[in-house]
């Protein structure tokens, strides 16, 4: 009995100090390690960033010198940090992707030229864009700035001091009501494009804009045009469409250099006299504006040979007889 005893008593020691190791290498196993872990970490940031930094040089172009980042169609709703490796970059062309912000480092691609980020969910512009004097990278050769189709309500300050900006498009963002003062300093943009917003009026900085060529307004809310817009002086088209406008300034014709004026779906009940003279206008058109004056204009050589009709049935000619007969018919009051 007593041999079987310590058997029994040798087998449980070992029992006992066997389940006690299992323990102890458990608690070591789930034990934290914070410098290896912080080590591997480490690690395994590095070999994510290579893979995404693989992946987006995948993306890389070269056409006709200019080396360009495209990225279309994929869900990308912020980028990756991954992207300051590749400073080179002249031209971005980030589309349909879901991008909702543009990223901070956005300011060390000096070497930028286009930045086309249209068509995605973008609600802010960062500041960063134009603070040359904090950051060594600068964006100074940033020539066109495409943001159309996303969902800006506001435009930083700072995007004024892009002094090389020839282009900016900000058309179909809905809530953009308004612009800073501030980008009257972009004394080199010619083309800008504001459609298909919610601009009331025409916004001061716009028509400060000497140098603007090409100007789009059209599908907004806007009421009058202001009467110093004879300022723009460099203004040769000029889209105005889908307005509530319900007259127009007479130093409107002072833009002798307009080549091209839309007018149609506004509210205009007259046409300005002084609009003859403007004698570089080629192409007006003010179809469907309820118009005072019912002036029929029919040209049977245009129909002849085919052209558009309809077209010119508001167009320039239209324009002339209608100041024509608007003039006839205030002699004939007089008398």
């Amino acid at each position: 009995m007593s041999g079987f005893a310590v058997c029994r008593g040798s087998v449980g020691s070992i029992k006992a100090l066997w389940e006690g190791r299992i323990l102890k290498n458990q608690k070591e196993i789930q034990r934290p390690k914070p410098k290896d872990q912080d080590g591997l970490n480490r690690l395994s940031n590095v070999w994510e960033n290579r893979i995404v930094l693989a992946k987006l040089k995948e993306k890389l172009v070269n056409e006709d010198g200019r080396l360009i980042f495209r990225l279309e169609k994929e869900e990308w709703k912020t980028l990756p940090q991954a992207l300051v490796h590749l400073t080179q970059v002249q031209e971005w062309q980030i589309h349909r992707t879901g991008l909702q912000s543009i990223p901070n480092f956005i300011c060390r691609f000096e070497h930028v030229v286009v930045l086309d980020l249209s068509r995605n969910a973008i609600n802010q512009i960062p500041r960063e864009i134009g603070l040359f004097y904090l950051y060594p990278g600068e964006m100074r050769r940033l020539r066109e700035l495409l943001l159309s189709y996303n969902q800006l309500k506001d435009i930083p300050e700072e995007l004024g001091r892009c002094e090389n900006l020839e282009r900016l498009e900000l058309a179909m963002n809905r809530n953009l009501s308004d612009l800073p003062s501030e980008l009257s300093q972009l004394k080199k943009l010619c083309y800008l494009d504001l459609s298909m917003n919610r601009f009331l009026s025409l916004p001061e900085c716009v028509v400060g804009l000497a140098g603007l060529q090409w100007l789009d307004m059209g599908g907004n809310r806007l009421q009058v045009l202001p009467a110093d817009i004879h300022r723009m002086g460099n203004l040769h088209t000029l889209w105005l469409q889908r307005n509530e406008l319900k007259e127009l300034p007479e130093n409107l014709s002072l833009l002798q250099s307009l080549e091209t004026l839309v007018l149609s779906n506004n509210r205009l009940r007259d046409i300005p006299a002084q609009m003859e003279g403007m004698a570089n206008l080629r192409f007006v058109n003010f179809r469907d504006n309820p118009l005072t004056l019912d002036v029929l204009l029919f040209n049977k050589t245009q129909q002849e040979e085919g052209e558009d009709e309809d077209r010119e049935m508001f167009g320039r000619e239209f324009m002339h007889m209608y100041i024509q007969e608007a003039r006839r018919r205030d002699m004939m009051s007089s008398t």
